[in-house]
């Protein structure tokens, strides 16, 4: 009987080998598994100082909240100023006529500014041989409440066919 426990005791020994073994291996595919985790873990948080991730995220979400914040208040900042360039008198028409037959040159002229409302003036100079007029006619939705000349009515087209 003592050669059926020295092949039992090496059968018992065969098997905590091969446990061994196996034990080594499923140490090594854990530690390879543990080390990838580790690198994402670590590109996850950077290199913040923080190891809670909890506090990351708190982090982060204070900083989205603070950009949200600056968005928003530049999105009202670009609307105010969108609406305050809209009233601007940006748009300017020219249109240069002979006003008397007996004067040479297109010397006389009409000269429109307005904005996207059609609102602004219309400065007319109508140049004689004596003399040269000013005329200046303030401009409310394209209508005046002064009567527009033809010319006048077209350097107001022409102003507001720019952009």
């Amino acid at each position: 009987m003592n050669g059926w426990n020295d092949q039992l005791a090496m059968g018992i020994a065969a098997g905590e080998g091969l446990l061994l073994l196996i034990a080594i291996i499923w140490l090594g595919v854990l530690s390879g598994k543990l080390r990838k985790l580790k690198n994402s873990h670590h590109k996850l948080v950077g290199d913040t100082g923080v190891d809670n991730m909890e506090e990351v995220m708190n982090a982060v979400h204070v900083q989205m909240s603070a950009i949200d914040d600056k968005q928003r208040n530049q999105a009202e900042q670009l609307a105010q100023q969108e609406k305050r360039l809209s009233t601007l008198k940006g748009r300017i028409g020219v249109h240069r006529f002979n006003a008397f037959s007996d004067s040479g040159s297109d010397l006389s002229f009409s000269i429109a500014f307005v904005n996207n409302d059609q609102d602004g003036v219309v400065i007319t100079g109508i140049h004689g041989r004596e003399q040269t007029f000013l005329y200046a006619k303030p401009i409310d939705k394209g209508q005046s409440a002064y009567m527009l000349t033809p010319e006048e009515k077209i350097a107001i087209n022409q102003a507001m066919q720019k952009e």
